[in-house]
């Protein structure tokens, strides 16, 4: 019986100074449009693959990673030298991390999936995608 190879995704910051590695099929593309995410990204939402913390391996940067508490318990995490949004962390949700989609290398594979805070979308971009919206975080 042969082993099919794990699939390993690669991405990284813009300056390329940070690398990761994520190990296994990648979730849907989540699509946050809440304030917070809007700023943290600078753009109209923040594109993001929940990913188990088990799954994904820091290959280099780990000096550069910066941490910044947004909220109480919501750490944003971004490449000190360019400046690059990479992930977050909910202390509500330990041992996943939101990975920031754009960081990936391409392809991915990956699909968008849905959008949450969707009441709070920035009114120069207009929802009309056909994907499933939420006011808040999509029920359970």
């Amino acid at each position: 019986m042969s082993e099919t190879p794990q699939t390993i995704h690669q991405g990284g910051c813009l300056c390329g100074g940070v690398r990761y590695e994520v190990s296994g099929p990648l979730e849907d593309i989540q699509l946050c449009h809440c304030s917070l995410c809007r700023r943290a990204q600078g753009s109209a939402f923040a594109a993001n693959i929940p990913v188990d913390e088990a799954r994904l391996r820091l290959v280099s940067g780990q000096d550069l990673l910066t941490r910044f508490e947004s909220s109480p318990g919501k750490l944003r995490v971004f490449c000190g030298r360019c400046g690059s949004p990479l992930m977050s962390q909910a202390a509500a949700k330990p041992g996943v991390v939101r990975l920031r989609a754009g960081t990936l290398d391409a392809p991915t594979g990956a699909r968008l999936g849905f959008h949450i805070f969707a009441d709070s979308h920035a009114d120069w971009w207009p929802l009309d995608d056909g994907l499933p919206r939420y006011s808040e975080r999509p029920p359970a």
